[in-house]
C-alpha cells in the first residue's frame, strides 16, 4: 500500500536526519580539538523495486558519513618546542603504549601533534598516544624503511644524558716580535761550543723555567690553549718560543701545564710535547719550505698539516718522541691539528708586539641537556649547554591512496581499512608527506557559521519528515473512518 511507504519513507527521512544531526553536533562539539577532521552526514535515495500497475512505493533516504580527514586545517603559533603541526599531506604515527611493542600491538595515525614529555621520557600527545620515529644507531647513523612499522621506536628524550666532545682542531691567530732580542741562552746556544747556560730542549729548556728559582730558559713569548679531553676535562698546553741568533728563526717548545699530565718519550722531559725550530718568511709569514728543509729540527715539518697525537692514559710506554696522557687521567688518545697558516692570521712575525689575537678551539666540556629542537624535516634534536648538539631520531610520516577512507579512532586517531589502501612511511618533506613545523599545531577544520547553518537546515528536514508522518497517519485515520 502506497501510504504505508510514504510512512516508512518519512521514518527514513527522521532517521537520516537525525545522523546528520549527529554528525553536526560532533563536528561543533570539537572545534577546538587539536587536529580534529570535520565529518558532513550525506544522503543518497532509497528506490524500492516497482510493480506494474500497482502504484508507487516511496524507498525514502539514507544517510551515510562522510570524513574529511584529508582537509588540512591551519597551523597555530604555540610555546612549546614539542608541539607539531604537518603542513601537507601525511599523519604522525603512534601506539597506545611506548615500550615492549610487539608485532600484534597496533599503530595509530593521527594529526594530533600536542605532544608532550612524559614521567619516562617519551613524548605522548594529549590522547595518551606516543610518537614514533626512526632512532639513532650507535654510529650517530638514521636507517628509514618506508614500508616496516617494527623499525620504528618510541621517540624518547629523557634518556639523552650529558655530552662532552674532545678537542680536535685549534687555530691560532698570533704575531712574535721580530725585532725580540736574542736572549744569551739563545747566543750560548748558537757558540761551538755551547757556552754555560746555552739553551737546550733537553737539559736547559722552556719547560723548565721557573721564575722564583731562575731554573731553566725564561721564553721570549707564551701562549697557552686550552684542550678538552674525552671526558670534557679541561687541560692546557702551552707554545713557547725563544729566538734563536739565526734571522727569522725560533726555537720552540709545546708542554703539557701543569707537566704531570702527560707521559713523555725519549727525548723530551718536564712535560714537553714537541720541540724544534719555527722559521718565517722575510715578509713575516710561516716559511714552509725552509721548515722543510730543516726536517726532524722543525717544529713541524710540515705546517700546512701540523698536528699533535697523544696516547691514551692506558696505552703502552710512549716511544722516543712520543706522549701519552698521563694514566691517573683515564682520557682516550686524541690527536690536535694546528692551523698556523690560515690566509687571515694564523702564527706571524712582524715587528710589532708579540700578541695573542685569538685563540679557536672546536672542543667543548661536559655540558647538561638544555633544550629538544624538532625541524621540519623531522629529526629530533638535542642540544646542550656546552654548545653542543646531537640528533636523537627522526619522525616518521605516513601516507596514504586514500587518507578519506581511513577508520576513525578514539584519541583523534585513524586506523588502516581497505578503502584507505595501506601506508607509505616517509621522511618530512618528502614524496608529498609534508613538513613538520615546530611549535605550532593543527587547528580543527570545523566552520562554525556552516554548521550552525546545517543545523536550521537538518531541523526543518526532520520537521518535514515528521510532518510525512502526521499526514499519513491522518490519510490512514480517514481510510479506516469508511467503515464506520
Amino acid at each position: 500500500m502506497s501510504i504505508n511507504s510514504a510512512l516508512l519513507a518519512g521514518v527514513s527521512g527522521l532517521t537520516a536526519n537525525s545522523a546528520a544531526l549527529a554528525a553536526i553536533s560532533q563536528n561543533i562539539a570539537n572545534v577546538n580539538t587539536v587536529g580534529y577532521k570535520r565529518t558532513a552526514g550525506e544522503f543518497q535515495t532509497v528506490i524500492n523495486s516497482q510493480s506494474q500497475g500497482a502504484g508507487y512505493s516511496a524507498g525514502g533516504v539514507l544517510s551515510t558519513a562522510r570524513h574529511y580527514t584529508s582537509q588540512n586545517g591551519q597551523l597555530q603559533r604555540t610555546t612549546s618546542s614539542t608541539d607539531l603541526g604537518i603542513a601537507g599531506q601525511g599523519f604522525f604515527v603512534v601506539t597506545e603504549k611506548a615500550e615492549n611493542l610487539e608485532v600484534t600491538d597496533s599503530r595509530l595515525f593521527t594529526r594530533a601533534g600536542a605532544f608532550r614529555v612524559d614521567n619516562l621520557g617519551y613524548l605522548k600527545n594529549t590522547a595518551g598516544l606516543y610518537l614514533q620515529g626512526w632512532p639513532v644507531d650507535a654510529e650517530g647513523n638514521i636507517t628509514t624503511d618506508p614500508s616496516d612499522l617494527n623499525r620504528l621506536r618510541t621517540i624518547n628524550v629523557g634518556s639523552v644524558g650529558g655530552t662532552a666532545e674532545a678537542t680536535t682542531r685549534i687555530q691560532l691567530n698570533a704575531n712574535i716580535r721580530s725585532s725580540q732580542t736574542v736572549s744569551a741562552e739563545a747566543t750560548a746556544a748558537a757558540a761551538t761550543p755551547p757556552g754555560a747556560d746555552a739553551y737546550d730542549p733537553l737539559t736547559n729548556s722552556m719547560a723548565m723555567w721557573d721564575p722564583e728559582t731562575g731554573a731553566g730558559v725564561k721564553p721570549d713569548f707564551e701562549l697557552t690553549i686550552p684542550v678538552s679531553d674525552s671526558k670534557g676535562g679541561q687541560r692546557t698546553i702551552a707554545i713557547s718560543f725563544l729566538k734563536s741568533t739565526t734571522p727569522n728563526q725560533w726555537y720552540s717548545e709545546i708542554r703539557a701545564v701543569p707537566a704531570g699530565d702527560v707521559v713523555s718519550g725519549a727525548g723530551l722531559a718536564n712535560g714537553q710535547i714537541k720541540t724544534g725550530l719555527v722559521a718565517f718568511t722575510q715578509d713575516g709569514r710561516l716559511d714552509v719550505d725552509a721548515m722543510a728543509a730543516l726536517g726532524a729540527q722543525a717544529l713541524f715539518a710540515d705546517p700546512s698539516v701540523a698536528s699533535l697525537t697523544f696516547g691514551s692514559s692506558d696505552s703502552a710506554a710512549p716511544g722516543a718522541g712520543q706522549v701519552n696522557w698521563a694514566a691517573g687521567l683515564g682520557i682516550d688518545d686524541q690527536t690536535l691539528s694546528f692551523d698556523l697558516t690560515a690566509a687571515t692570521g694564523g702564527l706571524t712575525q712582524y715587528d710589532s708586539a708579540s700578541v695573542v689575537q685569538a685563540v679557536l678551539t672546536n672542543g667543548t666540556a661536559f655540558g647538561n641537556l638544555s633544550e629538544v629542537k624538532i625541524d621540519e624535516t623531522g629529526f629530533v634534536t638535542a642540544i646542550f649547554d656546552n654548545g653542543v648538539t646531537r640528533r636523537i631520531a627522526q619522525i616518521a610520516i605516513a601516507t596514504f591512496p586514500s587518507p578519506d577512507a581511513l577508520l576513525q579512532s578514539s584519541g583523534n586517531a585513524y586506523r588502516v581499512s581497505q578503502g584507505s589502501g595501506t601506508y607509505n612511511l616517509k621522511t618530512a618533506g618528502s614524496g608529498g608527506a609534508g613538513t613538520i613545523g615546530s611549535s605550532q599545531l593543527e587547528a580543527s577544520t570545523v566552520d562554525l557559521s556552516a554548521e550552525f547553518t546545517g543545523l536550521i537546515t537538518t531541523q526543518r528536514a526532520y520537521s518535514a519528515s515528521s510532518k510525512i508522518i502526521t499526514t499519513a497517519d491522518e490519510m490512514l485515520a480517514e481510510l479506516i473512518s469508511i467503515k464506520r
